[in-house]
């Protein structure tokens, strides 16, 4: 995949670990997750304001739906989807946001686009009719599919958007949830969803002065077009064209958004504490005739299955997407192909995974120095880490932005920004003026629930849910927990976990929760929850596997693995099936199509 990929380079594997270890070490900080600022109740609460849709007054609400479910990106759109196509109409979906689309409500900044190919990462693309018009479709493309879903499926009808749960209580009497909300609203329903995600709540950095900065400023999930000009579209944002600008963050975001801020600016200062690894990307438009021949009946399914099963331990013998993350998962079989099967031991298959990402960061570190001009910027463009330490990044433009005259990379060397100032910012003892900083520095992700999603969903006797999971997340298969009658969680943890293409995961929490719903309207039953006995089964079982797998404690520090902090015993939990994805999928869908929901009790 890499341009990089014939520049075969001999490697030193523990002077490699050594500098990996360095370069960890100057990055680590005691405060962990603390080093950001919580925006929310706080003198910088304008940050999370709603730039995009205009507020609109309305009457509280007081009625009852069979199905409430709290968010509306993903999650809620193919689970409300799926309840309607199971014949469930009144779906409320509740949302902070101005319309649908969740993280691509807000992400609306230049060049954001999905990282995973879209013919499996968009969700219901057979259902709607929807072709996406590129391998990785840009944002507006995405929001417009979020907002298709939304009309197919009648699930405008009941939402309500910029609202925000305040409380969430389960009443036995009713058997139902009482929903109060940020705007005197207090409905009932049956059932209820919550899919709020972990990439909604913006975080800025704590950084010594960042109040007392006079020029502009933004954090990139609220991006200001009114300052900049442009557009999401990808318009010239015209109005940079004699300002000083500073983006501090360079992850996902940045990556994306650097490459327009460098076509745009007077001047720019990209000021990074860890580089991203940045491999090729070859995004391309897909053909009409092409997706007309592979478009039968069933085609993303077979994709979304074709993916899963190409990644790591997967055994697929066609790699229909042929992308970055299978080709890491290429290239961790060949080389435990290469063993002889008598020395395929845990051991020896580690180390050829190893080996497997030392060669792959190798050449995307080549690639840096192949494509950036300046060998100073270059070498400090590359990233010292195991591929999957952080979120890998794949862009043909980002780096290429740095030989751009008016780019200036402004490292840190892993210590952040020193201070912000009236007039800019200061880094290694140095001031740099600029009219405008945008943050780039992401989501909350290591949190606590509670504090993301806003309230604590109070269950069957008073228990709240930050009780309940005080040692650890307990579910079955993620979706159910005990002491939550009539609630589901559509999210990774605990059921396939499978990161490199959250949408999976979420179609088929959606294609359940409409069965188990399905069947408690058919029986007649008011309640359906999770035994005991089998939710500590379930733990039981996912405590077996290998544990974690993402953010090992020796990678730089970021949200994977808890900003480089012990996350505690509770992180245990916060696995999948041992059998991987694609056996949770295969057994997910067995489970649901008995029609017998072992494990949960329907009163």
């Amino acid at each position: 995949m890499s341009e990089a990929g014939t520049a075969k380079r001999p490697i030193d594997k523990q002077a490699l670990l050594a500098k990996y270890r360095a370069e960890r070490d100057k990055r680590l900080r005691p405060e962990g997750n603390a080093q950001y600022l919580e925006l929310k109740g706080s003198h910088l609460a304008h940050y999370l304001e709603d730039p995009y849709t205009p507020f609109i007054e309305r009457a509280p609400v007081t009625d009852h739906v069979t199905f409430a479910f709290v968010g509306g990106g993903f999650a809620g759109l193919v689970t409300g989807a799926r309840l309607v196509e199971a014949g469930v109409r009144d779906v409320r979906i509740i949302d902070k946001a101005g319309d649908f689309g969740g993280t691509w409500y807000w992400n609306r900044y230049p060049g954001a686009q999905c990282d995973t190919a879209s013919m499996v990462y968009m969700p219901l693309l057979e259902e709607t009719g929807h072709r996406p018009s590129e391998k990785y479709a840009h944002a507006p493309e995405i929001l417009e599919q979020c907002r298709r879903i939304g009309r197919q499926y009648g699930l405008y009808d009941h939402a309500l958007f910029h609202t925000e749960i305040t409380d969430l209580a389960w009443d036995q009497g009713r058997s139902a949830w009482v929903i109060r909300t940020n705007r005197g609203d207090e409905f009932t329903a049956s059932f209820v969803g919550l899919g709020t995600g972990p990439l909604h709540v913006p975080k800025l950095p704590g950084i010594p002065g960042i109040e007392r900065f006079q020029g502009h400023s933004f954090h990139t999930s609220r991006w200001d077009y009114g300052y900049t000009g442009g557009d999401p579209n990808g318009a010239l944002m015209e109005k940079l064209a004699d300002k000083k600008v500073a983006i501090i963050g360079t992850g996902a975001t940045s990556v994306q958004a650097v490459p327009h801020l460098a076509r745009a600016c007077g001047t720019l200062y990209v000021v990074q504490r860890t580089p991203s690894s940045v491999d090729v990307r070859a995004n391309q438009p897909i053909d009409p005739e092409w997706f007309e021949g592979i478009a039968t009946p069933g085609w993303q399914q077979r994709w979304l299955e074709n993916f899963t099963e190409n990644q790591a331990g997967g055994t697929a013998e066609v790699d229909l997407v042929q992308d970055g993350w299978t080709d890491l998962s290429r290239r961790i079989r060949a080389k435990i192909a290469q063993l002889p099967p008598e020395q395929r031991t845990p051991m020896n298959m580690l180390a050829a995974y190893e080996d497997s990402d030392f060669e792959k960061m190798e050449e995307i570190r080549a690639r840096a120095e192949q494509v950036v001009k300046d060998k100073e910027t270059a070498e400090k463009l590359k990233a010292w880490y195991r591929q999957l330490c952080k979120r890998p990044c794949f862009h043909d433009e980002y780096l290429e932005a740095f030989n751009n005259p008016n780019t200036h990379l402004v490292d840190t060397d892993g210590q952040g920004v020193e201070a912000i100032t009236e007039k800019g910012f200061v880094v290694a003892g140095r001031e740099y003026e600029v009219d405008c900083i945008i943050y780039a520095s992401g989501f909350e992700v290591g949190t606590e629930y509670r504090r993301r999603a806003g309230f604590d969903l109070t269950g069957r006797d008073g228990l709240k849910l930050s009780q309940a999971w005080a040692e650890g997340m307990r579910t079955l298969h993620g979706v159910h927990v005990h002491g939550f009658p009539n609630a589901f969680f559509v999210q990774p943890t605990q059921g396939a976990n499978l990161i490199s293409n959250v949408p999976h995961n979420l179609t088929e929490s959606g294609r359940t929760i409409a069965a188990i719903v399905a069947a408690a309207l058919e029986r007649g039953a008011r309640e359906v929850e999770v035994t005991q006995e089998a939710q500590d089964a379930w733990v039981e079982l996912l405590l077996k596997g290998v544990g974690r797998m993402l953010g090992s404690a020796d990678c730089t520090p970021g949200y994977y693995n808890n900003e480089g902090q012990d996350p505690g015993p509770a992180a245990r939990y916060n696995v999948g099936y041992p059998a991987g994805p694609s056996a949770f999928f295969r057994y997910l869908q067995g489970w649901r199509s008995s029609g017998a929901f072992e494990g949960l009790a329907f009163r």
